[in-house]
């Protein structure tokens, strides 16, 4: 039985490990990139990276019934990668890399309570505990410890970094109704997310506003980090955390492990990075992903 259970957790262990590399990859890359730049270059890369993937594995039927398929990818694609993306990106642009990779794992709290609201399971007393255990980890994430101050450096910043766990959560649940393939559905959503990024990005430059890149001497740095981020952030990792979940026999067991990823990452983001790590970021995290157990008791 231990044999059997074996390839579940190397697949997440291999999940986890570039799924932490990321935050690190989204800073470095947003020295040469404006946060839609990496969105628009990341999720197309994610595009055909799936594409080629799904044609692979699929052969002539990879394709079939596009229309049906792009029918149902236009709501998840504008969420995801779409709306979801441009705003982690952008809370990246503005935040520390500690602070904007903590504070999107507040998905783990806001997915149970999306799970409630959408499937009407009943809201317990604990569960309000939870939320606000969450959210005190949120406040001493943002202020850097400084309670007594109630003094956040960039609320806007922490809001929006917030906020992106409230669309993962949305597109979590409305993931799970859709019953296609995950390789199918992802490939689809890019596909969807690119255009109306491209269309977006257009529209955006021609007011005159933000264009793709931050200048033009390393144009060649910030595409190659968004491929990577393409690659191991929005495809490949995906469908290996996939593999993790169909192959393992206690598939709670497994899907825990994701929760070691933000510790990791906060390793990468000292010795990547240089961002010396503060105890507020590690405590918050804890109370964060205590209140998630907590509430999953």
């Amino acid at each position: 039985m231990k044999i059997k259970q074996q390839p579940a957790y190397l697949y997440a262990a291999l999940a986890i490990l570039f799924w932490s590399t990321v935050a690190s990859a989204f800073k470095l890359t947003l020295r040469h990139l404006t946060p839609l730049g990496l969105l628009f270059f990341s999720s197309c890369f994610a595009f055909i990276f799936l594409a080629a993937y799904h044609l692979i594995s699929k052969g002539k039927s990879a394709f079939a019934d596009p229309l049906s398929n792009l029918k149902k990818s236009l709501l998840a694609g504008l969420i995801n990668p779409f709306v979801y993306y441009l705003m982690l990106f952008y809370a990246y642009d503005r935040l520390p890399a500690q602070q904007a990779q903590v504070l999107n794992y507040t998905w783990a709290i806001m997915l149970p309570i999306f799970s409630m609201i959408f499937f009407k399971e009943k809201f317990r007393k604990l569960d309000f505990l939870a939320l606000a255990l969450s959210f005190f980890g949120v406040f001493l994430i943002a202020s850097k410890g400084r309670l007594a101050d109630m003094k956040i450096d960039d609320p806007l910043g922490v809001t929006i970094a917030i906020s992106t766990s409230v669309i993962w959560a949305f597109y979590w649940i409305l993931n799970l109704k859709d019953q296609r393939e995950a390789s199918q559905k992802l490939m689809y959503n890019f596909l969807v997310g690119s255009v109306l990024i491209f269309i977006y990005s257009m529209v955006m430059m021609a007011s005159g506003g933000q264009g793709w890149f931050v200048s033009s001497g390393k144009i060649a740095l910030g595409i190659a980090g968004a491929l990577y981020v393409g690659i191991f952030e929005m495809g490949l990792t995906f469908l290996i955390w996939n593999n993790a979940l169909k192959t393992a026999r206690n598939t709670a067991i497994v899907s825990n492990l994701i929760f070691i990823t933000p510790f990791v990452s906060l390793l990468f983001i000292y010795l990547i990075l240089g961002e010396p790590i503060h105890w507020a970021t590690v405590a918050g995290l804890l109370i964060i992903l205590s209140s998630n157990w907590l509430q999953n008791r």
